[in-house]
């Protein structure tokens, strides 16, 4: 009933920069918060940035700094740019939303993500 579609990612030189995007759609009422999530090979995912529908955000020590995360609450979108890219930020990089969605009868609240973007950072 709900998707997270992700668009954005893509190869970049070292020092570039690129914007991430992810929207959902579908049967939401609300989504608290949206957050980037991001996995290299061989390595488990990990917390890149969230936000709240406030608009509290919280980032991981690697990216302070040089992402900057932010939410339309209006469109259900939520961004991602990131600046100064290195090399390590290379990675899949997912969309999650915690969303509170109408089935018609009943209100239910899940966790959702998105498919995933290839960010490359490499020269």
């Amino acid at each position: 009933q709900v998707q997270l579609v992700e668009s954005g990612g893509g190869l970049v030189q070292p020092g570039g920069s690129l914007r991430l995007s992810c929207a959902a759609s579908g049967s939401i009422s609300s989504i608290r918060t949206m957050g980037w999530y991001r996995q290299a090979p061989g390595k488990q995912r990990e917390v890149v940035a969230d936000i709240t529908s406030a608009g509290s955000t919280n980032y991981a020590d690697s990216v302070k700094g040089r992402f900057t995360i932010s939410r339309d609450n209006a469109k259900n979108t939520v961004y991602l740019q990131m600046l100064s890219l290195k090399p390590d930020d290379t990675a899949v990089y997912y969309c999650n939303a915690d969303v509170t969605y109408y089935s018609g009868i009943y209100y239910y609240r899940k966790d959702y993500w998105g498919q995933g973007t290839q960010v490359t950072v490499s020269s």
